[in-house]
């Protein structure tokens, strides 16, 4: 069985081997440890590979996937790094590894980096223990960028990935309590997640992006909207009940989140919608580095504005540095990946996705290690027409 797809989809993953050289148990269900209580989840379906959240609001999924590449894309092509430095310096920022201690992974190969994406609705991710259930969060994704920095892998780890959460932020990784991934956020906001992701894949994470979806429509109308291919013609699910009609047709951002969040008219329902939203980052990732868009002073200015006003990063997080590391990376460069699960199943009343424990551990020793394009080549079925 061959996973699908490369750049324009996900990839569901054959057993694939790798060596077990994790360093705690993450996957195995069990109960609780450690007296915190878990995230209780609503009932969901059982025993089928986990795609993504059954139920997101809107593109959660791939839309966070590229939105630090999208932001850094068009400033490295047009190398204004005196006017990418004052964006540097506008962007809201958080302690996102605080009091993380040596407990977390090293970082395995100079020049490869990765990079947290947290997806939410909110912007006040600056939480602590204290007040650790005002932030909420919708999406992880672990993106990779190799060390020659021409591409970029992004893992989805489901929001209800059964894990140990650590107790503290400096806590070991066995030490903590079973429960969905999610509930990092409840118990301790950012620096809580880091560090849970980090015992999972045992892979040093090296900035953390924070994305506040509702900015996507800003972004897209500062691009002058966006062209999508319809393949059907549908009507909306959702007031004010648009038609899309067959055919390409041109978005603004209304029109566009709206379109990428339909799902039940498409024969492939979920698959079709992650389909509709990695479309949709492509398209706002081309666009952006068009031409038009940079030698339009007013349209440029615009859309880097609504682009980092979109976000929060970590302290350390360099637009400037970050953008001239990845000034190659367009649509075509992405790779989408969900960590390999047995699907869904009921632990202490919760359903939760459990992880497929070898598949997952080949995949993040090869993020870790830098590997991923002899992952890809052995896991991952290119796209029909690719060389």
């Amino acid at each position: 069985m061959s996973a699908t797809t490369s750049g324009s989809g996900r990839a569901s993953v054959p057993p694939a081997g790798g060596r077990a050289s994790v360093r705690r148990d993450e996957y195995a269900p069990g109960p609780g440890r450690g007296g915190l209580p878990p995230q209780v989840p609503p009932p969901g379906p059982g025993g089928r590979p986990y795609k993504g959240r059954r139920k997101p609001r809107w593109g959660r999924i791939a839309l966070l996937a590229g939105l630090a590449v999208l932001i850094i894309a068009v400033i490295a092509g047009i190398s204004l790094y005196g006017y990418a430095n004052g964006l540097d310096k506008n962007l809201k920022r958080t302690d996102a590894f605080s009091t993380l201690t040596g407990d977390r992974p090293q970082t395995a190969v100079e020049g490869a980096m990765n990079i947290l994406l947290v997806g939410s609705d909110s912007r006040d991710p600056d939480t602590n223990d204290g007040k650790a259930n005002a932030w909420r969060a919708d999406t992880l994704m672990l993106m990779h960028v190799p060390k020659d920095h021409k591409s970029a892998q992004l893992i989805s780890i489901p929001r209800d990935f059964w894990v140990t959460i650590p107790k503290s932020n400096s806590a070991a990784c066995s030490d903590g309590s079973r429960a969905k991934i999610n509930a990092s956020f409840a118990f301790g906001g950012l620096p809580r997640a880091v560090h849970t992701v980090e015992c999972l894949t045992d892979v040093h994470i090296d900035h953390v992006v924070a994305i506040d979806f509702g900015g996507f429509k800003e972004v897209t109308d500062a691009l002058g909207g966006v062209d999508l291919y319809v393949e059907k013609t549908i009507k909306s699910i959702h007031k004010p009940y648009r038609t899309f009609t067959k055919g390409t047709m041109h978005m603004n951002g209304d029109q566009a989140l709206d379109y990428v969040r339909q799902r039940y008219q498409f024969p492939r329902g979920d698959f079709d919608r992650i389909k509709h939203q990695q479309e949709f980052l492509k398209a706002l990732m081309d666009k952006a580095a068009s031409s038009g868009t940079i030698t339009n002073p007013g349209k440029l200015n615009a859309f880097l504005k609504a682009t980092t006003a979109a976000v929060t990063v970590d302290e350390k997080f360099s637009l400037t540095d970050t953008a001239l590391d990845l000034k190659s990376i367009r649509g075509n460069d992405l790779t989408f990946i969900t960590t390999p699960n047995k699907g869904s199943e009921t632990i202490n009343g919760q359903s939760v996705v459990v992880s497929d424990r070898e598949k997952a551990l080949a995949l993040f020793n090869a993020a870790r290690d830098d590997k991923m394009s002899a992952w890809m080549a052995a896991n991952v079925k290119p796209k029909a027409g690719s060389n």
